[in-house]
């Protein structure tokens, strides 16, 4: 496994590791992701799941509303 890569937001070096959510719901208390160290983005494979299966149309209404 490749233990850095380029973060898509900021391009800065990307961290492989394990995060802690004690508050979580579903029982899980830690996951596996990709941390930024310049700007702290978080990458993980339930956040990227979502992001391939949100539905076109609904991501363009809330544009709509927001931007009015």
């Amino acid at each position: 496994m490749n233990d850095s890569v380029e973060c898509p937001k900021c391009q800065g070096l990307m961290v492989y590791e394990r995060f802690y959510d004690y508050r979580d719901d579903t029982g899980k208390t830690s996951f596996c992701g990709w941390r930024c160290l310049t700007c702290g983005k978080i990458l993980d494979p339930l956040i990227d799941s979502h992001k391939k299966n949100r539905i076109p149309a609904m991501v363009s209404k809330a544009r709509r509303k927001g931007g009015k």
